[in-house]
């Protein structure tokens, strides 16, 4: 089997930063500690004055295949998000057909291992007519069962009340979900319409699609979730008021509802729409710079459990519509995520230990996913080495995403991703792809 060594790195895991070295033996982590030499055939790896950390799980992101291509695909997109320092990533089922059936789940699986470029896994997708294939689903190997209690795109909302609740007492996985109220999102909507004859502004989006919307649904999975002890993840959280539903005084470990919070709603306010417009409307909304000031709170001191992307691109023509009704809620994210939170620790807002823990290590807890998340002796390789002595400029040239755009073009962070491993082998070197080793994500066996 190949054997990796990587020496002098700063490594970042479970709360340190050590100086050690890792070895790597065929697709797992062998070794630990202060000094390894390893005789023989081996790859040696002198990463000083690099950090070495897990590599990024993204619990939410939308590759729009199969049947939206034209937006975005599973080859594009994964390679997108290995060179952002992704090595995992759970993708939604709004996809056309929609994956609500374990014929078309397998379908995106076999979709996954013939493209992807990472570790993948997919949700099975919950809608008023499918809650007998729920009930059935291998809880093994597939991330969970998303649930739309807020429509976003395609026709997946949940909004029979029965059912969701038989849902949320049956389901045997994790949910996942995006919670808004519809009721109030177009009652709302309405009234701009009517309040914006010539066309509604940007910067109405979020007052549309508000706080209140958004924590009348999220109450109510909280409160279905506590009644039924389910395992519940819900997705994006966006407003201050949603934040206290959450707890931090228990461990991660024992929680039984979990929450997300997108690197998009951490880096973006309203303030924001003025320059990007259209750009970085997105369901749930970006919302006012006190509620990204809560979800800071709320991140650090562990009521968010988990920092995401909800990476969803669209084509050109449909996101830069002129008319605010005419453009896709969305933006693409998955490329940047890593370095994106890396410049928060820079600005001081965060740890970059606080970073991988939300980023790796409390995905891989939350949806107890099997050797993943850490860097462990025992644990898959997934691996990324960052040199915070180089820059990463985003330009239009550098994105890989099929779509083609991104609002943080122009941007410089003050990191690179320099090299990335999955499953052992080193698939990015240099910002250069070699050789692929994606796998199929296995999870724990849940009630």
């Amino acid at each position: 089997m190949k054997k990796t060594i990587i020496k002098n790195a700063q490594v970042v895991n479970e709360g340190k930063i050590t100086a050690v070295d890792v070895l790597i033996v065929g697709e797992r982590i062998e070794k630990i500690a202060s000094s390894i030499e390893v005789k023989g055939d081996v790859h040696v790896v002198d990463a000083k004055g690099m950090f070495l950390m897990p590599g990024v799980i993204d619990d939410q992101v939308h590759f729009r295949e199969p049947g939206l291509t034209h937006k975005a695909e599973i080859y594009t997109e994964s390679r997108a998000a290995l060179h952002g320092g992704v090595t995992s990533y759970m993708e939604m089922p709004n996809v056309v057909p929609q994956t609500t059936d374990f014929e078309k789940l397998e379908a995106k699986y076999q979709i996954g291992a013939a493209k992807s470029a990472v570790n993948y896994s997919f949700y099975l997708g919950g809608t008023n007519q499918n809650l007998d294939v729920l009930k059935q689903i291998n809880t093994e190997n597939v991330c969970g069962v998303k649930i739309f209690m807020g429509s976003s795109t395609g026709n997946m909302l949940v909004d029979d009340a029965p059912v969701l609740e038989a849902m949320f007492r049956d389901v045997p996985t994790l949910i996942a979900t995006h919670c808004e109220c519809e009721t109030r999102v177009k009652a709302r909507l309405e009234d701009a319409k009517n309040r914006f004859p010539n066309g509604i502004p940007p910067s109405e989006h979020p007052i549309i699609r508000d706080a209140t919307a958004c924590y009348l649904s999220s109450s109510l999975a909280v409160e279905l979730a506590r009644k039924y002890h389910s395992r519940l993840h819900i997705l994006h959280i966006t407003s201050e008021i949603e934040t206290h539903l959450f707890r931090n005084d228990i461990p991660l470990t024992e929680k039984r509802i979990t929450s997300e919070v997108c690197v998009h709603h951490l880096h973006f306010s309203d303030a924001d729409y003025a320059q990007y417009n259209n750009q970085i409307k997105c369901n749930p909304a970006i919302k006012k710079q006190s509620d990204q000031d809560a979800l800071w709170d709320a991140l650090l001191d562990d009521r968010l459990d988990v920092i995401a992307t909800d990476h969803a691109p669209h084509a050109v023509n449909e996101k830069f519509a002129d008319n605010y009704l005419d453009c896709h809620a969305g933006l693409p994210l998955v490329q940047h995520p890593l370095l994106l939170m890396l410049e928060k620790v820079k600005q001081g807002k965060i740890t970059i230990e606080k970073v991988v823990e939300k980023m790796s290590h409390n995905v891989a807890i939350a949806y107890k996913m099997i050797d993943r998340g850490f860097i462990r002796e025992g644990y898959f390789a997934d691996l990324v080495l960052v040199n915070p002595g180089v820059q990463t400029q985003v330009t239009k040239e550098s994105l890989l995403y099929k779509c083609g755009w991104s609002p943080l073009e122009n941007t410089h962070f003050a990191h690179t991703i320099d090299k990335v491993w999955v499953n052992g082998t080193l698939s990015l070197d240099n910002g250069e792809i070699r050789e692929i080793n994606a796998q199929r994500l296995m999870f724990e066996r849940d009630r």
